[in-house]
């Protein structure tokens, strides 16, 4: 049993020192960091990891590392919801999103053309110019091929974009595949539709892509989720899972609690009735905010790989593949 320390702030004190500390506070705190150590088993074990999140996180912040992840190899396929590769294609492109307020009236928001997600805005400008140049990157697939899967098509547009910082594009440059089984569920989905409408031999496959997403590890593959926030991206991951073999390993970070019966409140423990983790697999489930959550328990588990020197040889290997540029 590990017994209950009293936290003590120094100076400069590191995240990782932070985190460490966090197995002695007790509640979400010793979750926290249970989830960055079995973030650092994966790792250590060559699983192949699988990092879902839902397009709200690309909104704020973190769309940033998680590009970052995608470069230094931690990911090694990701699947996520459409809105957050709209917003990775409009932040790509000098679109900037503002933070506001929770309070702020959404009638008054609506009326000056601005759309709120939690305390986030977004101007109706910016989806109008994500429009134009959707339509312009449909034009060019098009006279590529007629026939995409949708993994295929993203990976299509990451060549596309020039930013460092960008999902798509790190994804590209290093060979991780992005999986977004609902594709049509936001304004990428409407352009689909209306481009369809002129090129009625234009296809995006989502089922040829679902057969992708379940080859895309074997049943003889170690294999780790991590899975932030709930919805069709979580599934889709465990899933593959499931049908080879179960995860070795787990995180799963949400806001949402078990007792809905949902798949975004389903905790680690649940998935083992499924199979879709392995009964003996190392598992954390984190209950809060993931801008607050993840950062913690990814920063302590990078430091640790760093020290250990396993992030270089992660790097090393996507040199060695010939795909990073």
């Amino acid at each position: 049993m590990v017994k209950v320390k009293d936290l003590k702030w120094k100076q400069d004190m590191r995240v990782s020192e932070l985190v460490d500390s966090y197995e002695h506070i007790g509640f979400q705190s010793v979750e926290l960091q249970r989830a960055s150590e079995v973030i650092v088993k994966m790792k250590k074990d060559s699983a192949k990891v699988f990092l879902t999140f839902t397009s709200n996180m690309v909104t704020s912040g973190l769309r940033g590392f998680f590009a970052q992840l995608i470069e230094l190899g931690i990911a090694d396929v990701i699947v996520t919801t459409v809105g957050g590769l709209e917003e990775d294609i409009m932040k790509a492109t000098g679109e900037n999103f503002q933070i506001g307020s929770f309070q702020t009236d959404d009638v008054e928001l609506h009326e000056k053309g601005i759309n709120r997600v939690g305390n986030l805005f977004i101007n109706n400008e910016s989806y109008m110019n994500f429009e134009s140049l959707i339509e312009r990157i449909l034009k060019q697939l098009y006279e590529k091929q007629k026939h995409w899967a949708v993994s295929e098509m993203l990976r299509e547009i990451g060549l596309l974009l020039d930013d460092e910082n960008s999902i798509l594009y790190q994804a590209a440059k290093n060979n991780v595949p992005i999986f977004c089984p609902a594709i049509t569920d936001g304004a990428f989905g409407f352009h689909l539709y209306l481009f369809q409408q002129e090129h009625p031999d234009f296809m995006v496959d989502v089922v040829k892509d679902f057969g992708n997403i379940l080859f895309a590890s074997s049943f003889d593959d170690r294999k780790g989720v991590i899975a932030l926030g709930g919805s069709i991206s979580k599934h889709h991951a465990i899933l593959s899972t499931l049908l080879n073999g179960g995860a070795e390993y787990a995180v799963y970070m949400t806001t949402a609690h078990r007792t809905s019966g949902s798949m975004s409140g389903a905790n680690t423990n649940e998935a083992k009735s499924w199979g879709k983790v392995k009964d003996e697999s190392d598992v954390a489930t984190v209950i809060g905010d993931v801008s607050i959550t993840f950062p913690l328990a990814m920063i302590h588990a990078l430091d640790e790989l760093a020290e250990d020197g396993i992030l270089e040889g992660l790097k090393k290997n996507i040199e060695d593949s010939g795909v990073a540029k």
